[in-house]
């Protein structure tokens, strides 16, 4: 997909709203608040440009994360893919909106600090759908005739 990615530093507006699909996928959905600001040349002041809300969503564990994490007020550094969606509203006027889809959201550490306590990972790919299953070589136990295998044998080896 060709979107284009960025980065949005705000507050959040609200508690996020998790929610699952019918097939049991997690989706957090919040709103991000962002006021620019600048210099004012004539003042020598700093001035609030517009602020402006950005619909946001994040799928599967980073969905759930969030919503376990963070909390109306948060400040917040989203990375994402900004989408337009267009639909019909009631009177039948074409309606548009632009949203991100997120990739990565963590607290902003500007004005205040944070303990980060890692997850375990129960579904591969953040698929909230499908259990992990441990096909790693490199984490599983060798079995007694390993002792006796050339490494080229050993499962998981490259066949070189």
């Amino acid at each position: 997909m060709n979107e284009p990615a960025t980065t949005i530093t705000g507050n959040l507006t609200a508690d996020p709203e998790l929610r699952f699909t019918p097939t049991g996928r997690a989706v957090a959905a919040f709103t991000i608040a962002s006021t620019p600001r600048y210099p004012n040349r004539d003042t020598g002041q700093w001035q609030d440009g517009e602020t402006w809300f950005l619909r946001c969503s994040a799928w599967a564990d980073l969905g759930e994360n969030i919503a376990a994490s963070l909390s109306r007020g948060a400040a917040v550094v989203a990375t994402g893919r900004l989408r337009c969606r267009t639909w019909e509203d009631k009177d039948g006027g074409k309606r548009t909106t632009v949203e991100l889809t997120i990739d990565d959201l963590g607290p902003s550490l500007r004005r205040a600090t944070a303990k980060i306590t890692k997850t375990t990972r129960e579904h591969p790919n953040g698929d909230s759908t499908t259990p992990a299953q441990n096909n790693d070589p490199w984490t599983t136990t060798p079995t007694a005739d390993a002792a006796t295998q050339t490494p080229a044998e050993l499962p998981g080896n490259p066949p070189f």
